[in-house]
């Protein structure tokens, strides 16, 4: 082999040599990266979860926004064109969330019945379809072009399909590559932050007006005041119990026993500024929550309103005796109030006042801070 051929054939060597190092350094890049990619996209979700649990705590907030905001939350980390939730309410499929033209809404709830998704619902297993260019995705009827792959999400929660969240790419072939372990996990944390939110919605759906008094009944707070509550470090809560109300019914009659929740209710009512709440805890009593407000003002403010109310004079009548109709009786109170902490158990704070006024002597009439 003469000089030219041996200086060739090492060159040749050499090359093949780097090519070699180039693609094993290439590949533990990849590797690295595909590292990466994976320790980001759990980040991720961790975060994704994060922001889910402080959306689900925000009393601030409805049901409805609470849901919308996770749905915009899902679009912008993962940079979803489209994204759609889709709940069963126990009649029929609605939309929750989406940020599709609503005009598209009506395929979306009707998804369920598609072919292409049932086998997925039955299994409970996520459905990827995709299309080449010039085809159209199986279940669009109007704007072929706005989707051209999805991923569709069946919910489950005991063994029940509670509703499905579909995704969208504008591209074909576009979630190809994606890695579905991450979104089902995505999936499973929705499932359960919609559980949560459906449980304030019911809440909500309770809420009603109390026909003698006019006053919500006491799910209003839960579900509506105390996005106002919820606004100050710390508020007072307050039972007021009308301790003689039940001897009136009895004693005289149903109609005169109204007639006094009615005059004390409305007493209250218009002596308390906007972002207090009166509403009817039970029969014979009333909860009110000064919203921001400290125990040494409330105090004096039940104080001066325990006086006055006492003082009310309301005349009996439709009684079964004749001869006690046209007589007058006063409404006699006992109250209990407790400082409540923003974002802390308000059903609690309530429970240990009324569990204090059962427990009372039965002619207790005063005002305790517990």
């Amino acid at each position: 082999m003469n000089t030219g051929m041996l200086i060739l054939l090492i060159i040749v060597i050499l090359l093949i040599g780097g090519i070699a190092i180039l693609l094993i350094k290439t590949f533990s890049m990849n590797e690295k990266i595909k590292k990466l990619k994976i320790t980001s996209q759990k980040v991720n979700s961790l975060t994704l979860l994060q922001n889910f649990m402080e959306i689900i705590g925000n009393n601030l907030i409805s049901s409805s926004e609470k849901i919308n905001k996770i749905n915009n939350i899902l679009i912008e980390k993962y940079e979803i064109k489209y994204s759609t939730i889709v709940i069963f309410d126990g009649v029929k499929y609605k939309i929750e969330a989406s940020n599709v033209n609503n005009k598209h809404w009506e395929t979306f709830e009707n998804l369920h019945s598609q072919d292409i998704f049932m086998e997925s619902i039955k299994n409970a297993t996520p459905k990827y379809i995709t299309v080449d260019q010039g085809e159209k995705l199986p279940y669009l009827h109007m704007e072929f072009e706005r989707a051209k792959s999805a991923i569709f999400f069946p919910m489950y929660a005991d063994n029940i399909c509670i509703g499905y969240w579909l995704i969208e790419g504008n591209q074909p072939h576009e979630f190809d590559n994606i890695d579905t372990t991450i979104l089902e996990v995505i999936n499973s944390n929705l499932i359960s932050a919609i559980r949560t939110i459906k449980n304030q919605r019911t809440l909500e759906n309770l809420v009603k007006i109390d026909e003698t008094t006019g006053l919500y009944t006491y799910e209003y707070l839960y579900s509506k005041a105390i996005k106002t509550i919820d606004k100050y470090p710390t508020s007072i809560v307050s039972l007021v119990k009308i301790i003689n109300l039940q001897q009136i019914e009895e004693k005289i009659s149903k109609k005169t026993a109204d007639a006094v929740i009615k005059q004390v209710t409305q007493f209250i009512k218009t002596n308390l500024s906007p972002e207090y709440f009166c509403i009817k805890y039970n029969e014979n009593t009333l909860a009110i929550v000064f919203s921001g407000s400290d125990a040494d003002g409330v105090g004096k403010f039940l104080e001066d309103i325990k006086n006055d109310i006492e003082k009310i004079k309301i005349k009996t009548f439709a009684s079964l005796n004749e001869s006690m109709n046209g007589l007058a009786v006063a409404p006699k109170l006992n109250i209990a109030m407790k400082t409540y902490y923003k974002q802390t158990a308000l059903e609690e704070i309530v429970n240990v006042l009324n569990k204090y006024l059962k427990q009372a002597a039965s002619n207790e009439s005063d005002i305790t801070c517990l």
